[in-house]
């Protein structure tokens, strides 16, 4: 699919541009992970080995069409790699969308809420953008999908298979607070090459869609590969 660019939208910068996102997660296939999207990596500005800069060279050379960075809980990475490709303007670059780990609290359980296509500036968002979780009323899954829509993004509720609650417990319940996608496509146990767990796929995939979410991928990557998780 062709993903459109800012001066075709004309309306948000192409970090913000939710609609072209949306349109590249409703098109996601198992197979979009990790050559053409990956839409969940970290960087050392969190818990990953690689430095923004290094990450978005990487990215280039595998010839990613669109992805995001998501550190836990900062930005700063994006930032990084977003001056990177600015300065080094690359003819052919990726559609880069701003992109956040936040952990939240959903029945009893610690999750990760992926969001992205927000406007890292927005006010209320800052909370969630300081290096650590957030404890009390702003760490309710509620509270942080709303505040990511607030600031014109999506919210995806990251690996759903990998917490104490199960993901036919869990994203009901996250699609009935608003959430709009889940990570459908992730691989639990690290296989090399690289593929979505086909039972977690299956269950993810078919309970999202009961709820009409939005599917998404990543690696997950931590390490110095984007093509692993590890």
């Amino acid at each position: 699919m062709v993903i459109p660019s800012t001066q075709e939208t004309g309306s948000v910068p192409a970090e913000q541009d939710n609609a072209a996102l949306r349109q590249v997660f409703e098109s996601i296939t198992p197979k979009s992970c990790p050559l053409s999207y990956n839409f969940h990596m970290h960087t050392i500005c969190s818990d990953g080995r690689l430095t923004p800069e290094a990450l978005i060279q990487q990215a280039l050379s595998i010839g990613l069409r669109g992805l995001a960075i998501t550190d836990h809980h900062s930005v700063d990475g994006f930032r990084r790699a977003q001056q990177w490709l600015a300065s080094e303007n690359p003819d052919d670059g990726p559609h880069f969308w701003s992109g956040v780990e936040i952990t939240a609290q959903l029945l009893h359980n610690d999750v990760h809420i992926l969001a992205y296509a927000f406007d890292p500036d927005d006010a209320d968002l800052q909370i969630y953008l300081q290096g650590d979780s957030v404890q009390g009323d702003r760490a309710h899954a509620a509270v942080v999908i709303d505040t990511i829509h607030q600031a014109g993004g999506l919210a995806v509720l990251a690996h759903p298979d990998r917490y104490r609650s199960t993901a036919a417990e869990l994203i009901p319940t996250a699609a009935e607070l608003g959430i709009d996608g889940a990570e459908t496509y992730y691989a639990y146990n690290n296989p090399n090459p690289w593929s979505p767990s086909p039972r977690q796929t299956r269950e993810v995939f078919s309970v999202a869609e009961r709820f009409g979410l939005l599917h998404t991928c990543g690696t997950d990557t931590h390490g110095l590969n984007l093509l692993q998780r590890l």
